[in-house]
């Protein structure tokens, strides 16, 4: 066995790994998307569709300041 069968075998389970983390991730993201407070940061994406000025705000606004 020399350096390039080594490089081959390498390149090969690099690849498998980083495809195997790759979808690990996406799975997570969709299955997990609220975090740790409750935040569900998804309902943020519609922001960059329904930016009119008629259009109802995402999340509404309360009358206090939040700390």
């Amino acid at each position: 066995m020399n350096i390039v069968d080594i490089q081959g075998y390498g390149y090969f389970f690099a690849t498998v790994f980083l495809v195997v983390v790759t979808y690990s991730y996406i799975y997570h993201l969709y299955t997990k998307k609220k975090d740790a407070k409750g935040v569900d940061y998804e309902e943020y994406s519609n922001m960059a569709l329904k930016d009119d000025i008629g259009d109802t705000p995402v999340k509404p606004m309360s009358g206090k300041k939040e700390k």
